[in-house]
């Protein structure tokens, strides 16, 4: 993960999991921290702002969302959170947010859902929308063997091991990558816009 966000000069880092199992931090000074983190994510090329996807959205944080996503005029939209919409790995879909949270998210036209939860790394596409679902749970507790099966013309990609993925954005393309824990590139995938495209909701 070092050499690869070395070679790609990464801005910033988004966290999609939880990092510390299984009962979380104690407090501000719980050794889990450096443990499980600081020790771990050494590389000179990490020291860059980090963001965590983790959280829990209740019905107000819906309609928040939903605004947000309607102001936009962003070229580009991405939501990130912990939890998965469409997976087809340990926890599956979760149900809640199918009902929730995607028609928020397909109305509004976001480009990528990203999540973690599920320990794998993963990509679907969503069979009504341009959407496309990313999991990025490789982190730790890989390797389950429980993979359920999914319409292949949806299931891009699915690897029940460890590692990340990497997003390269310009004004006009989105790359997306996902790498195996030695830093080989297991899937990719590429989305193109026109320089003057925006969206809109109404």
């Amino acid at each position: 993960m070092g050499n690869v966000g070395k070679d790609l000069d990464v801005d910033f880092i988004v966290s999609t999991g939880d990092n510390f199992y299984d009962d979380g931090l104690t407090g501000v000074d719980d050794p889990a921290f450096t443990e499980s983190f600081t020790n771990i994510y050494t590389a000179p090329s990490l020291q860059k702002p980090w963001y965590n996807g983790n959280f829990i959205l209740y019905l107000i944080q819906y309609r928040d969302v939903d605004r947000a996503l309607k102001e936009s005029y962003a070229k580009w939209k991405f939501v990130i959170g912990h939890h998965t919409i469409m997976s087809a790995g340990h926890h599956g879909n979760t149900q809640e947010l199918v009902a929730k949270l995607l028609p928020i998210l397909e109305a509004n036209n976001v480009d990528l859902y990203i999540n973690g939860h599920d320990h794998c790394l993963e990509h679907i596409s969503s069979p009504h929308s341009p959407l496309q679902f990313l999991t990025s749970g490789g982190g730790s507790k890989a390797w389950r063997g429980d993979v359920a099966w999914w319409d292949p013309k949806e299931l891009k990609f699915y690897y029940d091991g460890q590692g990340f993925m990497s997003m390269q954005v310009t004004s006009s393309k989105l790359d997306v990558a996902f790498y195996d824990i030695f830093g080989n590139v297991l899937h990719k995938w590429s989305k193109n816009k026109s320089p003057n495209h925006l969206y809109a909701s109404s």
